[in-house]
């Protein structure tokens, strides 16, 4: 089963014109090396994700050929993501939900965000 429907199907991506476009633009690997769409994948492979500051790790339970129901979806991939990146991705929906184009200069606590963000990802 190629890798790029293999994401849409677990509900990884919304579309699986995304899943394709991460896939060639190497936003997804398997074992550190950026991987072509028409990859095929096989159960118990771990696929790393990078979604913006954050690189979310899955593993292949099963193979899924339709999208179908989260509920089913879930038993064919399990979320593996570190606790870290968890937290990274925590704080940028929070940022990304506190701020908007426009807003003018950031206040103190949106501020102390900022910097929580910019520390995570520099370790």
């Amino acid at each position: 089963m190629r890798i790029d429907k293999w994401l849409w199907a677990v509900r990884v991506f919304k579309s699986r014109t995304l899943a394709t476009e991460a896939c060639g633009g190497g936003k997804v690997k398997i074992d550190n090396k950026s991987i072509k769409p028409s990859r095929d994948i096989k159960p118990d492979e771990v696929v790393t994700v990078q979604s913006g500051p954050v690189k979310k790790t899955y593993r292949v339970k099963g193979l899924l050929e339709k999208r179908s129901s989260a509920k089913i979806a879930a038993e064919y991939v399990q979320d593996i993501t570190p606790p870290e990146e968890k937290l990274k991705e925590e704080i940028a929906h929070r940022s990304y939900i506190a701020r908007y184009k426009g807003a003018g200069r950031p206040t103190k606590k949106e501020r102390r965000t900022i910097d929580k963000i910019r520390n995570i990802n520099r370790s």
